[in-house]
């Protein structure tokens, strides 16, 4: 018996299942397969993270069907993870094994453009992204750069907190820029995972929010929400600001063996928030 339940964690450290994009086309042509890999194995300065949950985001979307078109085949998605730090590469040290970690769009930046070197990385000319440059969330592991990953709140749970790392951070990154004065006017066309999480920093900051939208479901989250691509630093910002505001992101889960499910009904608007991805659960 011991030897057989050996066996099984041997495999289960050795391989993973992951989502990758086959060959771009209509989400109703199925462009994602599952497939098993080898768990990837972290290099210098990164970590690998056995992810949890992951986010969906319509970036994916736009991987799967084409229209981004994909740097490498076989390309995994997933840009909004949550997990925990599994294996450190030789010279990490910014977290420790099993440690709570959120993994964003931004995978890693040059470090010496011009960009780079005046605060907006998020105009890098050389980055990488994660599930485009780099393979994604959408697998039981990812390995990624210990210094573009974040420590997360611990006032929001995995499937709360996945969203924030996309849709919560560039709309409040749109939000900044918009520059809006205290107690103005914030108009918002369409109301999906990043538009509700920004109209509750807008209200939390005394704006007033107008949501323009078709959809029953959307409308009604928009009144429910009346009572109450990016820089590292736009990241540690929201996240500490959602934390403080309390923010509450409306979330749909999937489990892991539905992801193409969980992007087709996002192209088709079937659901409100923000899809998640359920993983080593």
């Amino acid at each position: 018996m011991r030897s057989t339940v050996a066996a099984e964690q041997h495999n289960v450290a050795k391989t993973m299942r992951a989502w990758e994009v086959a060959a771009p086309a209509p989400i109703a042509d199925h462009p994602l397969r599952l497939v098993e890999r080898a768990v990837p194995e972290p290099g210098p300065g990164e970590v690998r993270i056995r992810v949890v949950v992951c986010g969906v985001c319509r970036t994916d979307l736009h991987l799967a069907e084409g229209d981004l078109p994909p740097r490498r085949a076989g390309t995994v998605p997933g840009h909004e993870v949550v997990g925990h730090v599994d294996k450190l590469g030789e010279g990490s040290s910014r977290f420790v094994t099993g440690e709570r970690v959120g993994a964003a769009w931004l995978a890693s930046a040059c470090g010496v453009c011009e960009y780079c070197l005046s605060g907006r990385e998020n105009l890098c000319l050389a980055p990488r992204f994660t599930g485009w440059d780099i393979d994604g969330g959408f697998a039981e592991y990812m390995v990624a750069d210990e210094r573009f990953i974040y420590r997360l709140p611990a006032g929001f749970d995995d499937e709360a907190v996945a969203p924030l790392l996309c849709a919560g951070i560039i709309g409040y990154r749109a939000l900044a820029r918009s520059e809006i004065p205290a107690g103005g006017r914030l108009g918002l066309y369409g109301f999906g995972g990043s538009a509700h999480l920004t109209a509750q920093v807008a209200l939390a900051q005394g704006g007033t929010v107008h949501v323009i939208t078709r959809s029953d479901e959307d409308q009604a989250l928009a009144r429910e929400l009346s009572v109450t691509a990016n820089t590292r630093s736009d990241g540690e910002e929201f996240l500490a600001t959602a934390d403080r505001i309390g923010i509450r992101p409306t979330t749909r889960p999937y489990v892991f063996e539905d992801v193409d499910k969980a992007l087709y009904d996002l192209a088709y608007d079937r659901f409100s928030g923000a899809a998640v991805i359920l993983t080593n659960r």
